[in-house]
């Protein structure tokens, strides 16, 4: 990106303000994203002291509050618009926008099955998700567990990381014993 097309403080809120002011989705750069992930990441390894350490700190929130308000907007407008101009789309909202295809794939899938008596296909897609493995970080120490798909897993240690069946790991992570760990492809 050139020095011109800069993302600070001013050039974000003129976006969102931009963006806000049209029902419809607004062209702007494809690396919009990634550069204003550089510009906050960048602002928080500044380092300062006193009065200088609390304006970074708000300037921080400012910029997270209206990186997060640009991005629903874009999303509601994705979502509840019949004509998007793809070509604005930016890849991080594509990727988005994937998990919501999937969705509904699995929603007709569901559908089409129960309403066509395929209770064996519906069986095998529950157990297939329970036992799907899933990678996960502990966060406590946790003995040898029997996993949904009954082979055995651990002891583990606090920040081990390890794939294990969803179930089981969905019942660590709402015990906080665990955290899920996102891989992308």
């Amino acid at each position: 990106m050139s020095e011109s097309n800069q993302i600070d403080v001013n050039s974000l809120h003129h976006t969102v303000l931009r963006e806000i002011e049209n029902d419809s989705l607004l062209e702007i750069d494809p690396n919009f994203y990634r550069d204003l992930a550089d510009f906050i990441g960048n602002l928080r390894k500044q380092e300062f002291d006193g009065v200088e350490s609390k304006i970074k700190d708000t300037m921080i929130e400012m910029v997270t509050e209206l990186s997060s308000l640009l991005i629903n907007i874009r999303l509601d407008k994705i979502l509840h618009s019949s004509e998007i101009e793809i070509g604005y789309l930016l890849d991080e909202e594509k990727f988005i926008l994937d998990s919501k295809e999937e969705q509904k794939e699995r929603v007709e899938m569901i559908i089409s099955a129960t309403i066509h008596g395929k209770s064996k296909f519906l069986e095998s897609l529950a157990q297939n998700h329970k036992t799907k493995k899933i990678v996960i970080r502990f966060l406590n120490e946790v003995d040898e567990i029997v996993g949904a798909d009954l082979e055995k897993y651990g002891p583990f240690k606090p920040e081990d990381i390890a794939t294990i069946p969803y179930e089981n790991a969905q019942a660590l992570i709402a015990k906080n014993i665990a955290t899920k760990v996102r891989w992308e492809d």
